[in-house]
């Protein structure tokens, strides 16, 4: 607040009298005595007198007094000739006194030069009159051209020092201005942040609440699945419930994805991937839901692949899921071309179909959130309008590009371009490897070999509980279940345990304390934690040293044994194939009436053939990558089939047909039809 001059007298008193606080310069800002400030009328506020000698802007304008112009101003009106201050304010004036008080000078000078010459008669006085008199005028036309120069250059410095001023004043209420719209930009920004983290606090909440639910919802439909003794009715019921929690769980995770993304906590993790595998998966799964639908699949590889690149193996699978699953819902007939190129480290993927296209003000909507294409033909099709947006926000972070072209009624084309590097690493024996880990949870898990292992779930939803009880007792497992961190102690102290699924948001004491409790007690076993919510998972990740593993829910049955199998270094029993059908539980392999009807008419003209035993290793992979649609394990498990001669040529060259044809139901109904005991 700018101080008057009365007041500000008032405060050097009263700080002189030690009543008040020293007072603050309003130009360096720190502490002086009454005694060491003055007021300044330019700046309103007390300054020091360093800053006031140094201070050049302000013209002085607490001297004004101090001026000769203005003491002649104030004598004049004394005489009460105030008109006249006009004539002293003007540069006429000024010049004109200037000049006077110069050739007063002049005149004077040459004066004491005439008294101290002294002539001595009167052509010597004559002549050194008529010299000074000469000297006198020529001094006084330079002095005049002088004085005026003088004016001249003091009344433009003058100007430019007042210019210079009002420039500083104007930059001074701009930087002002500036201040002020900085401040109302940071309270935007803060209240933005917090609008933002009240928005990633209620998804994290939401998340949390529908993950538990989740997890019994898919993990009950994943064990009804693979009951054999349920009728067709029951299945395609337990189908829509499974597949329906799998739509729900996709929307949670795209939900979190965004947030994630918008706040600029999403983390990449560049592995080694299969790329030539990866692909395989993927044109495989989306084959089968073409074919399903009653359009064609066409994918070619415009270039050879490389076997292995480094990317993140989960959002490239993300990106290539998301575009090729919007080609498939929104193609009701034609055809969709699925295309790779590969070149300088450069992985080019291009989805074309036949679709009900997209209008020119639709394109760049279609990659905001919960933004869709919505007209008669898809106004009943399903999505969370996240696809194309998590499509263009991943590829953006992963330093590539997604382009679309479209046009309304003949198709859309979508255009990703991603930097993967290659390595040259792959060997038949590490496929083969991959290939059995991939195949390895499909088939019907019976048992495993070895002492029986102890299991302590501990959860404070006794649902969940039950589910995972369900799930481990039936193939050899003791459960013991905990609902909180204190009876998970008790038990772990009474029995001993061979392994401990451990929620973490329990009551009384969480999971990481308990854990933490577990490691302080020497407690060896594996521990491996479960959380609903996927921040505590960064809360996790601090303390790896407590923990062998981290899961989210709802995880999937297949997935929890394989974690569960991996820690202990269980080698899993199967159920017989001969004696009862393998039963894919996870849903990947879904054929419609109209599919299965075809496998059927083609398995009718398959010749009748010799008897095959369906207890060989590589005829159960074979059938174990037939029910994952997985072709390339389905091929690389018929060329050792054929190389060993397991199978007779002319079947193995039906089966090999049957592959190249995606009619795996087709070719799992051969081999059971053809299959005895050995």
């Amino acid at each position: 607040m700018a101080c008057q001059p009365c007041e500000l007298i008032r405060l050097f008193k009263h700080s002189a009298s030690g009543a008040i606080p020293p007072l603050n310069c309003s130009i360096c800002e720190n502490d002086f005595e009454a005694q060491g400030l003055r007021y300044c009328a330019a700046c309103q506020q007390p300054i020091c007198s360093l800053c006031g000698a140094l201070e050049s802007q302000c013209a002085n304008s607490c001297k004004l007094h101090g001026r000769i112009s203005q003491q002649i101003i104030d004598f004049l009106s004394l005489f009460e000739l105030i008109n006249k201050t006009k004539i002293v304010r003007s540069l006429l004036g000024q010049f004109i006194a200037l000049v006077s008080i110069v050739n007063l000078l002049n005149g004077a000078l040459l004066t004491l030069i005439y008294q101290y010459m002294q002539p001595a008669n009167a052509i010597a006085e004559a002549i050194l009159t008529q010299t000074l008199i000469s000297v006198f005028v020529s001094l006084l036309i330079i002095s005049v051209v002088l004085c005026w120069v003088l004016l001249l250059a003091n009344h433009s410095r003058r100007i430019a020092q007042q210019e210079s001023h009002n420039q500083t004043q104007k930059l001074t209420l701009e930087i002002q201005a500036h201040h002020k719209t900085d401040t109302a930009l940071q309270e935007a920004k803060e209240l933005a942040e917090r609008s933002n983290a009240a928005k990633s606090r209620y998804l994290t909440g939401i998340s949390h609440e529908l993950r538990t639910p989740l997890q019994s919802i898919l993990g009950y439909a994943q064990l009804l699945l693979a009951d054999r003794e349920g009728d067709s009715a029951q299945h395609k019921g337990l189908k829509i419930i499974y597949r329906n929690g799998q739509y729900l769980t996709d929307l949670i995770e795209g939900l979190l994805d965004v947030s994630k993304i918008e706040a600029g906590r999403l983390d990449l993790y560049r592995t080694q991937v299969r790329f030539s595998e990866l692909i395989a998966q993927i044109v495989d799964m989306f084959n089968m839901q073409a074919l399903a639908k009653g359009i064609n699949f066409h994918y070619k590889a415009l270039s050879p692949l490389p076997e292995t690149v480094i990317c993140d193996e989960k959002r490239l699978r993300q990106i290539l899921n998301n575009i090729l699953s919007n080609a498939v819902k929104y193609t009701q007939r034609g055809q969709i071309n699925f295309t790779v190129r590969y070149r300088n480290q450069v992985a080019e993927f291009i989805v074309l179909d036949t679709g009900i296209g997209i209008d020119d003000e639709s394109i760049e909507r279609i990659f905001k959130p919960f933004e869709r294409v919505r007209d008669s033909q898809s106004a009943n099709l399903p999505g969370t309008g996240l696809g194309l947006t998590i499509v263009k926000l991943l590829t953006e972070i992963m330093g590539g590009e997604v382009k679309v072209t479209s046009t309304l009624g003949e198709g859309s084309r979508f255009k990703v371009s991603l930097m993967l590097p290659w390595i040259s690493q792959d060997t038949d024996t590490d496929r083969s490897k991959a290939l059995a880990e991939t195949a390895q949870y499909t088939a019907k898990i019976a048992g495993y070999e070895g002492y029986q292992r102890t299991v302590l779930l501990v959860d404070d939803d006794p649902i969940v509980r039950g589910l995972f009880s369900d799930l481990l007792i039936p193939i050899g497992f003791r459960v013991l279940e905990a609902q909180n961190g204190e009876k998970c102690l008790q038990l772990v102290e009474q029995t001993n345990v061979d392994f401990i699924l451990l929620d973490i948001n329990m009551p009384l004491m969480n999971g990481l304390q308990a854990a933490q409790t577990l490691r302080a007690d020497k407690f060896k076993p594996p521990i491996v934690m479960l959380s609903a919510d996927v921040q505590e998972q960064q809360g996790a990740s601090l303390q790896k040293q407590l923990h062998n593993d981290y899961l989210i829910k709802p995880v999937s049955n297949e997935k929890l044994l394989m974690v569960i199998a991996k820690h202990l270094k269980l080698k899993w029993i199967y159920q017989q194939p001969n004696k009862q059908p393998l039963t894919l539980a996870t849903g990947h392999s879904e054929f419609d009436a109209e599919t299965k009807k075809a496998a059927r008419l083609v398995s009718q003209h398959v010749p009748t053939l010799a008897p095959v035993s369906l207890d060989h290793p590589l005829i159960r992979e074979l059938i174990s990558c037939a029910q994952m649609g997985f072709l390339k394990g389905a091929n690389d498990a018929l060329l050792h089939i054929t190389q060993q001669s397991i199978l007779s040529a002319s079947l193995c060259a039906q089966l090999q047909t049957l592959c190249n044809q995606f009619q795996f139901e087709a070719l799992i109904q051969t081999l059971e039809d053809s299959g005895s005991e050995a």
